[in-house]
């Protein structure tokens, strides 16, 4: 419980850049508004999309408000800030967020471009799972990326994980191939597979991703499978985009977002959840291990509208 208190705390404050965006200019504009009429809807659309909400999530999150507004004969555009906060995790639900991968003998592939934090985050969660006494195996299959290797083998080290690799520019499918062996023979809990992607080029993208496939289907039949697609929050849009894009070559099972801290683009996970239905299944807000936390939608738009007090308040309790 004090790890979530302290969590919520780091994402109250990593979210610091998104409030402002968007927060602050919706609150200025119920306040500012004496009537809700088409003007007071177009300036909450304009802050929404700005904000990084898409522009999808943002009309259906609108044409709930309207509808609400009608039915419950609302007035004051100041009645309208708790109804819009729920429309929005309305938009969010993507049902209850599974983890099976934790509780079974599983493979779980990581995808994403360079540069969204890609290792880092695939050390930090089997920190994660060795912390949960779990077996990991971590397969560098992410080979064509110089330095790849050597920081993994690096977070291996850390998380007392054990690191099967290839040469750089060797077969990412051959270093999987062995990364299976290795997990059977070892009675692995779980082999994370750091995988390329190289979205621009992505019919090699798919047949890389589709030789790996086979070859955990045809070696490891009975492992639970999972992929992972790493996106950078700073990247707003760019990350939805991307995150359309490995959809189209993956059967992506959930989303992790990096680098909410300091980025004003907190909405995109609204935009992500609400637009392409893939539950974003773990959020970083730092650089520790423990900066990467499970993703709970609800927390997620608390923290986003809570005031200083809610703050203080966990900071009261925290003592």
């Amino acid at each position: 419980m004090a790890e979530e208190k302290g969590f919520f705390k780091r994402l109250f404050s990593g979210l610091s850049k998104t409030r402002d965006n968007i927060v602050s200019g919706m609150d200025s504009i119920f306040n500012g508004f004496s009537k809700i009429d088409e003007e007071f809807y177009e300036e909450l659309e304009e802050v929404l999309i700005m904000g990084d909400l898409g522009v999808q999530a943002t009309y259906d999150i609108l044409d709930d408000l309207r509808e609400k507004v009608k039915t419950q004969h609302i007035k004051e555009p100041a009645a309208c800030r708790q109804i819009l906060i729920d429309s929005i995790k309305e938009q969010m639900d993507v049902g209850e967020t599974a983890y099976e991968f934790e509780d079974k003998t599983s493979v779980v592939m990581v995808v994403g471009v360079n540069g969204v934090g890609k290792t880092t985050t695939i050390g930090k969660l089997a920190g994660k799972l060795r912390a949960q006494n779990k077996k990991v195996i971590l397969a560098a299959a992410d080979t064509f990326r110089a330095a790849a290797g050597e920081q993994l083998k690096e977070w291996a080290n850390r998380a007392q994980a054990e690191l099967i690799g290839g040469q750089e520019g060797s077969d990412p499918a051959s270093v999987v191939y062995d990364a299976v062996a290795a997990a059977k023979a070892r009675h692995a809990d779980v082999l994370l597979c750091d995988t390329a992607g190289r979205l621009h080029n992505k019919k090699n993208l798919m047949e890389e991703l589709k030789k790996i496939n086979r070859i955990v289907d045809r070696e490891y039949p009975e492992a639970f499978r999972e992929t992972l697609v790493v996106l950078d929050a700073t990247t707003g849009q760019n990350a939805l985009q991307q995150a359309r894009e490995f959809k189209e070559v993956a059967d992506i099972s959930g989303i992790i977002l990096t680098k909410m801290d300091g980025t004003a683009k907190g909405g995109i996970a609204v935009a992500i959840q609400s637009e392409l239905g893939i539950p974003v299944k773990y959020i970083g807000v730092g650089e520790t291990i423990d900066d990467l936390q499970k993703f709970n939608a609800d927390t997620f738009v608390d923290a986003l509208f809570a005031s200083t007090d809610r703050e203080s308040e966990t900071d009261n309790e925290e003592i």
